[in-house]
């Protein structure tokens, strides 16, 4: 998805996908066997794509490089990434891929619903511990470090067993989460986040991700993302903003920015190249926005995460 192709081969292939506008409201399947429900996919898959569902999602990242956008929340990721999104919170993991290309196994998920959490405390009250977890994944939370590793390492062990062991291995990944110290999580959509979701407005965003996504690089038009849904621009602009809580331009600006900042910290580019690679038409104007995204300048930025990777390499 991540290749750039012809924006009108990229409009008849969305066009055929909006023909349904099915609804994006993941139906998560009720397994009487087990407390929670993990599994796995593939990617692409009819899964991986922007929904929503009322269960809680912890979701492992296992192999690519890619995007994803969580609530208003637009970042990178890279494999062994640990995210736990709440109930009701669209999100979305788009990898790069080459053309044809297919990633197996690529994503490890548990979802589970809230009530039985609840239920559970109810009789065994040292699971009120996650509580205070749940609350807080409202926003989306992407575990780091340490976490991240160990909470990989017990999400793939569930996978692998059954009975009391899966039950063992869940409640490991529930520790580690709960536990998981302040630096190592990082909170992901803006607590005022409250997207208006139905089944058409899921469909409509979905295709202008694919379409945004796959050419943020490039020349990306709001005229044309309007035009893949069959929408005039102003009806397009008031609608998107009403189902994802940002506009269509921040969209476009956040994931530029995630894209350099994923490019300062895995390489030697100059940050002039950097600049024009993710999209921005000249330096001023990509350094203003950088530092109001992150608050520091890109080249401070790079030195910054740098240190810390060096820190964390000593250890």
């Amino acid at each position: 998805m991540s290749a750039v192709e012809p924006v009108d081969d990229a409009a008849a292939r969305l066009a055929e996908r909006l023909l349904g506008m099915r609804a994006n409201r993941e139906v998560i399947p009720a397994d009487p066997n087990h407390s929670v429900r993990w599994h796995e996919h593939d990617y692409p898959s009819p899964v991986a794509r922007w929904n929503y569902h009322p269960e809680y999602e912890i979701h492992l990242i296992r192999k690519g490089t890619g995007k994803f956008i969580v609530g208003d929340h637009i970042g990178t990721f890279e494999a062994g990434q640990v995210s736990l999104v709440g109930s009701g919170l669209p999100h979305d993991w788009v990898s790069d891929l080459e053309p044809g290309e297919v990633l197996e196994r690529r994503d490890a998920v548990i979802q589970f619903d809230g009530k039985w959490v609840q239920q559970a405390a109810a009789t065994i009250p040292e699971m009120a511990e996650v509580n205070p977890l749940l609350e807080q994944s409202a926003r989306g939370i992407e575990f780091l470090g340490t976490s991240a590793r160990k909470a990989a390492e017990a999400i793939e062990a569930m996978g692998t067993s059954t009975g009391l062991e899966r039950l063992h291995h869940l409640f490991e990944v529930f520790t580690v989460l709960a536990r998981a110290p302040r630096e190592e999580r990082r909170y992901l959509a803006e607590e005022w986040f409250r997207p208006q979701l139905d089944g058409q407005a899921a469909a409509v965003v979905d295709i202008v991700l694919e379409y945004v996504f796959s050419n943020h690089a490039g020349n990306v038009k709001m005229s044309e993302a309007a035009a893949l849904v069959g929408m005039p621009e102003p009806t397009f602009s008031k609608y998107f903003k009403r189902a994802t809580g940002q506009n269509f331009s921040d969209l476009v600006r956040k994931l530029r920015l995630a894209h350099a900042r994923r490019l300062l910290e895995n390489s030697d580019k100059a940050i002039s190249d950097i600049c024009y690679e993710v999209g921005f038409s000249n330096l001023s104007n990509f350094n203003r926005h950088f530092l109001n995204e992150t608050g520091v300048a890109p080249r401070a930025y790079r030195s910054a995460r740098r240190e810390r990777a060096d820190a964390a390499a000593r250890k």
